[in-house]
């Protein structure tokens, strides 16, 4: 009996040794040709939720702009893992971060923001040492990426919002361009343009929204709501946007895009909004593309000196 004991015993130790390998190897999916990174970077004291992967062409002559990728997950989920999305930018003559946050469960907000900009930091005090130029940064995010990657765009050098993660406060939190695919913006008004159809209405008080901000409902929490809405940080010198969402979009309505981009056009910020008929919550290859020659305008082509408020 203590030999078939052991038998099963080693039999089932070598099935997860085989199922842990495989995971691992889907998640660490091979780089295209060309393209190199440094893994793994801490730009903070929070272990791994402060690190960041940096991704650039090899044999890259002079110093790259640099896209940082800002993860979706409701701020609950997701990681910097590499995405085919993201690591099309590098054959093209760009250098991308992709950048890990405290997530809910972990800090509430405003940790994420604060992990975010102590991540533009780290990455302008260390551009030569990674091949970047410093006054070329734009930020890219999808959901509560796009969240993030536009409150990084309105608030740069806020100083309500820069914490202290990672130190290097002397060094602006800026960046030249945004890319916000359908993320949240004003709170305050999520439910009532969310309609009932909305995904998260029958779990009203229990949402990815609710958590983000510790314990209580998302009507419970005025001040942190407002600390964590872009529009209240536009100002007439903040960098050029592209907005995507989806008009079917029962994540995150459209609404919550349509006030951002009235209040960035108002203050005469560069604003290209694409509403997208048919799409929900996601998005594909023709976004993406536009996405590249957006930075690629903006970045690429030289930008305007990082000049903190």
């Amino acid at each position: 009996m203590d030999v078939i004991q052991k038998v099963l015993r080693i039999g089932i130790l070598s099935l997860a040794g085989l199922i842990s390998a495989s995971l691992l190897m889907a998640k660490a999916s091979p780089l295209p040709a060309g393209v190199k990174v440094v893994a793994d970077l801490p730009y903070g004291d929070a272990g791994e939720a402060n690190w960041l992967d940096i991704y650039s062409p090899e044999n890259a002559a002079g110093p790259l702009p640099l896209v940082i990728w800002i993860h979706g997950g409701g701020w609950a989920n997701g990681d910097k893992s590499p995405s085919p999305q993201f690591l099309q930018l590098v054959p093209r003559g760009f250098a991308v971060a992709s950048i890990n946050y405290r997530l809910s469960g972990q800090s509430p907000f405003p940790a994420q923001i604060e992990d975010c900009k102590a991540a533009v930091r780290w990455l302008r005090a260390h551009a030569k040492d990674y091949n970047l130029d410093p006054d070329r940064f734009g930020v890219w995010g999808l959901s509560a990426g796009g969240h993030l990657a536009a409150l990084l765009g309105t608030s740069g050098d806020v100083k309500e919002l820069e914490g202290n993660v990672g130190g290097h406060l002397e060094v602006s939190s800026r960046v030249q361009a945004v890319s916000d695919y359908a993320g949240p913006t004003d709170l305050s008004q999520f439910w009532a343009q969310a309609g009932e159809d909305n995904v998260f209405w029958k779990t009203k008080g229990d949402t990815y929204f609710d958590r983000l901000f510790g314990k209580g409902s998302l009507e419970d929490h005025p001040e942190l709501i407002a600390r964590a809405n872009p529009i209240n940080f536009i100002s007439t010198d903040d960098p050029p946007f592209q907005i995507f969402h989806g008009v079917k979009d029962v994540l995150v309505p459209i609404g919550q895009a349509e006030i951002f981009v009235a209040a960035l056009k108002a203050k005469g910020v560069d604003c290209e909004y694409t509403p997208l008929p048919t799409l929900g919550h996601g998005f594909g290859q023709l976004q993406y593309r536009e996405t590249f020659a957006f930075f690629e305008k903006h970045l690429q082509k030289g930008a305007a000196p990082v000049a903190p408020r």
